[in-house]
């Protein structure tokens, strides 16, 4: 029998922990090559970890709730096979130490409770109650903690951060709760909260993707002055195009073409035109970015939107943009983009035409330094310039936002990359072959 190592494996860039959410598997169950042990959550998003081997899994190393480090070693399986897996014991642990490490931390950390949860329905695990205890919170407090992990658990982050706000929140001199000792009690748990203000208000906690955009929006506001500039571009040209060729596409391809792909299209192009747009900022310096990674915005089936990333989107064409932009759209709808899949933006595309909506002044998608808002395609009147002179007709028209960080990106190239967006739109060619 050989015995193999399951290790965290690398989730996309500056991605350098995971909380474990669920374990799909139990102790003794067996495990097919690939197939799913674990499920994760990240800052980023939430995915599952496949077996690198077939095997029976012997030792699980971390329990739900713990975060684990990429390269960590999360679980033990056992194998059929007579080979032996070496490892050089300068570079890697044994399974040996690193069992015995844990199971010594879980007895330390037990033995430092002296929480009393039992008159609680919460799940907490033992690093949260002694956190708890340490701090002197009361089963009652703990209680009314939103947790981010699954099933409103708490996390190790949800404690800390909870502490951390509390610490920085004036309040009036109350005596420290009491916390329960082998010799004294907490005091029964009393009812909680009611959940709405009045009958005619209901409150609703934040789930933990809602909680993640809310502090990104507001990092990101607080980080860069925002400016947004607006075009109104004429696309009669590029909708007649759309509309002749889609029954043909779908048919071909079994699947849609729509507006994005374009857009993308055009915005790569404009990048080119003004390479300046495609930075980031870092302190004092301006990060130029070689690739054009554009992201675009997409709604999860909870309703919050996410932004999957189209790599080197310059060098596809009209095709594999489409590919690419149905790909990562239906992972979104079926949650099952990956963390590489939300990585390495250098521009954003969101589509507030999807709703409906005829324009928006969209947040910076730090640490980029602007954001595209493409409004709905609207049939209106408009002034037509020929050669016999100005006439009235009916044009598809719509409306096109920037949004850019005011540091690095001034007026001119803000105004004059979106002005040339619309250009590439207004003057899509026509006898495009797809």
């Amino acid at each position: 029998m050989a015995k193999i190592e399951l290790i965290m494996p690398k989730m996309g860039e500056s991605v350098a922990e995971a909380t474990i959410i669920s374990w799909h598997k139990e102790i003794g169950d067996f495990i097919e090559l690939d197939e799913t042990v674990i499920e994760i959550a990240t800052d980023k998003v939430d995915s599952e970890v496949p077996s690198t081997a077939e095997g029976k899994l012997v030792q699980k190393l971390f329990d739900v709730d713990h975060l684990v480090k990429v390269g960590e070693v999360f679980a033990i399986i056992e194998t059929d096979s007579e080979a032996s897996v070496e490892e050089p014991a300068s570079e890697v642990k044994s399974v040996e130490t690193v069992a015995t490490n844990i199971e010594e931390e879980i007895i330390e950390i037990k033995e430092n409770i002296s929480i009393d949860t039992s008159e609680s329905e919460r799940f907490y695990s033992p690093l949260v109650k002694s956190i708890a205890s340490q701090e002197g919170i009361s089963i009652e407090e703990l209680d009314k903690i939103t947790g981010s992990g699954k099933e409103n658990r708490i996390t190790k982050n949800d404690i800390l951060t909870y502490i951390k706000s509390k610490s920085q929140t004036p309040q009036a001199s109350v005596s420290k709760p009491v916390v329960a000792t082998s010799a004294n009690k907490t005091p029964k748990k009393q009812d909680t909260v009611a959940s709405s203000v009045s009958g005619d208000h209901e409150i609703i906690e934040m789930d933990r993707m809602r909680k993640l955009i809310a502090d990104h929006m507001v990092m990101s506001k607080q980080t860069s002055p925002h400016v947004t500039s607006f075009v109104e571009a004429d696309v009669t040209g590029l909708v007649n195009w759309r509309n002749s060729v889609k029954e043909s596409f779908k048919k071909r391809e079994g699947e849609n073409i729509t507006f994005t792909p374009i857009f993308i299209e055009a915005v790569t192009k404009a990048i080119k035109d003004f390479p300046m747009i495609n930075v980031s900022v870092k302190g004092t310096s301006i990060i130029k970015h070689k690739n054009i990674n554009v992201g675009m915005a997409a709604a999860l089936p909870s309703g919050n939107l996410i932004v999957p990333v189209i790599k080197n989107a310059d060098q596809m064409n009209l095709i594999g943009i489409t590919k690419k932009v149905n790909e990562l759209a239906v992972k979104a709808r079926n949650s099952k983009l990956g963390p590489d899949d939300i990585q390495g933006g250098t521009f954003t595309l969101t589509n507030v035409g999807s709703f409906g909506n005829i324009m928006g002044t969209p947040i910076i998608n730090q640490p980029q330094v602007a954001i595209l808002a493409v409004g709905s395609i609207k049939k209106k009147p408009a002034v037509i310039e020929t050669k016999d002179g100005d006439t009235i007709g009916i044009r598809q028209m719509m409306f096109l936002s920037l949004s850019y960080d005011h540091r690095v990106v001034d007026g001119a190239l803000g105004g004059s990359f979106l002005r040339k967006v619309a250009d590439y739109l207004e003057n899509f060619d026509t006898n495009t072959q797809i």
